[in-house]
């Protein structure tokens, strides 16, 4: 069994940086890829980031290069999500996915199977 606890959510201003925390748990070893997904309210779920355990292959959403950056620890076990310059429409539920590592790293929220609770992200201007 594999289990994902985000953290780091926040209500922050405008202009603002946040660091996200996903600590992985369980089977889940240290070769599976791990995306960020943030669904705001009332819109669908929506591809941030993601890359491959071994960090060789990172693929972004639409619009998200630049400001957001993928990281990982290998001895914590944890993935990180830094988010600069940070505006109200970053407001969401930011999750963290994993995706089996045999597999293609994917932007589509059905090719992940181990999701986290969500952590929420508000920015105010």
């Amino acid at each position: 069994q594999v289990q994902l606890v985000e953290s780091g959510g926040g209500l922050v201003q405008a202009g603002s940086s946040l660091r996200l925390s996903c600590v992985a748990s369980g089977s889940i070893g240290d070769t599976y890829h791990i995306g960020w997904f943030r669904q705001a309210p009332g819109k669908e779920r929506e591809f941030v980031v993601a890359f491959t355990w071994g960090g060789r292959n990172t693929i972004y959403g639409d619009s998200m290069m630049g400001r957001f950056t993928i990281s990982r620890d290998y001895a914590k076990n944890t993935v990180y999500l830094q988010m600069n310059s940070l505006q109200p429409e970053d407001t969401a539920v930011y999750y963290c996915a994993g995706r089996k590592p045999w597999l293609v790293i994917s932007r589509r929220q059905d090719d992940y199977i181990y999701w986290g609770q969500g952590t929420q992200v508000t920015v105010y201007a």
